[in-house]
């Protein structure tokens, strides 16, 4: 059985994981469940979700120990109704992972409105509605407990070519500082706030791919979280299998220069600016 690494993860504890049904949420879903907590599970409805409650189930201390949850985190009644339903069943959670997430929206900067909307909807209002629902309640109730919020590098150096998925990761970014801050400096709160930032990460959604070899699996993707969070980290910052934490550290870096600098918007990319990124990436 995993050893916990955080006081709020102990057996009987909960933890409600939105987006549980496949990918890194899953993966959280097994790995709690292995260190003996009560497992919300929340998703669209559909096999998907009810198959992921059975395997985790299947780990759990108990089977009544798995609750599934069919939510819509775009909808905030649907989430409210998450809230009271995790509650009534083993009361006010120790761990909230907002994890539900979309990928790709092909449409550009003023391209597909509605594909938008949608994204932003799921991706950063899907976070906010679980702040909004749990976190007043995991204040009051006292006592060590987390929110983690799961973000991406591509909030950070917002690469192009994925527009509304960048600006949704940023803005999610931006919230999960502010409410570490809120929570930090609320006398005598014990709740802490995380934002995961995972590498290329294989969530073997894609049905037929092998995992490339670049890529970390879920599982280690929360084996890290896990380590990080023991030692405090507010920022997770996950490597892979091709790029490393100086990399990261380097990109990220340097996309901030862009503002302090002055330099034209997403220099990394810019024909102009090519051969000095790639000698600062270089340098010692």
């Amino acid at each position: 059985m995993p050893t916990p690494s955080h006081p709020a993860l102990f057996p009987g504890a909960t933890a409600v994981i939105t987006g549980a049904a496949s990918g890194i949420g899953l993966a959280a879903a097994r790995n709690f469940a292995g260190m003996g907590l009560n497992i919300v599970l929340a998703d669209l409805p559909g096999e998907r979700l009810d198959a992921a409650a059975g395997e985790v189930a299947a780990i759990a201390r108990a089977p009544d120990a798995v609750l599934a949850v069919a939510t819509d985190v775009a909808e905030f009644a649907q989430v409210e109704n998450l809230r009271a339903t995790a509650q009534a069943r083993f009361g006010v959670p120790h761990l909230l992972m907002n994890n539900a997430g979309m990928g790709r929206n092909p449409g550009g900067v003023a391209k597909d409105l509605e594909g938008w909307k949608r994204l932003i909807d799921v991706n950063f209002w899907g976070v906010a509605h679980g702040v909004h629902a749990f976190v007043p309640g995991m204040v009051a109730a006292g006592g060590p407990r987390l929110v983690i919020n799961t973000g991406s590098k591509q909030g950070i150096t917002t690469p192009p070519g994925n527009a509304a998925y960048n600006v949704s990761k940023a803005a999610l970014k931006a919230l999960t500082e502010q409410l570490a801050h809120e929570l930090r400096e609320t006398e005598g709160c014990q709740l802490t706030a995380h934002l995961l930032i995972p590498g290329f990460t294989f969530t073997g959604i894609s049905q037929g791919r092998e995992k490339p070899a670049a890529a970390w699996t879920a599982a280690q993707v929360i084996d890290f979280m896990l380590e990080r969070l023991a030692a405090g980290d507010f920022y997770i910052l996950c490597p892979d299998n091709e790029v490393d934490r100086a990399t990261d550290a380097r990109r990220i870096r340097w996309a901030a220069g862009d503002v302090a600098e002055n330099r034209p918007a997403l220099s990394r990319w810019h024909p102009d600016w090519k051969a000095r990124f790639e000698a600062f990436m270089a340098m010692e």
